[in-house]
């Protein structure tokens, strides 16, 4: 199960495996208050910085932070991520306010999603 939490809420039993999902290090926040941090997994900075100054629209950066994840680094990162998920619960964790308008609530739909699968027709040709 994944779960999303602010990284300055307080830390409970229940989050189970802590993971931050930012490029940059928060201010004020202890190295032990986190299990894994997955920096390949957090939003471009200057991505982050164009959307605050309002010169990047959301569906824009939705649209940026999911490409984004198409990354060979990413992807590692996602796989860490799916395989720690399936051993109990994992709570994602950034410092943005508003999940709507954060990239780990699109990180938790996309690691929510089923995964796709690719089956081979007779002739040996992806569909």
């Amino acid at each position: 199960m994944i779960r999303t939490k602010r990284i300055y809420e307080p830390g409970q039993i229940q989050d189970g495996n802590r993971v931050l999902v930012m490029r940059l290090w928060p201010r004020g926040i202890r190295k032990e208050t986190v299990d894994l941090w997955l920096r390949d997994l957090g939003a471009d900075p200057a991505n982050i910085k164009a959307w605050k100054a309002g010169r990047l629209e959301w569906p824009e950066m939705r649209r940026r932070y999911l490409a984004g994840l198409r990354r060979p680094e990413a992807q590692a990162s996602l796989a860490k991520l799916r395989a720690l998920a399936r051993l109990g619960r994992v709570t994602l964790l950034c410092s943005c306010e508003d999940e709507t308008r954060c990239h780990r609530g699109l990180l938790k739909q996309a690691l929510n999603r089923a995964p796709r699968r690719t089956q081979k027709h007779a002739g040996g040709t992806d569909p």
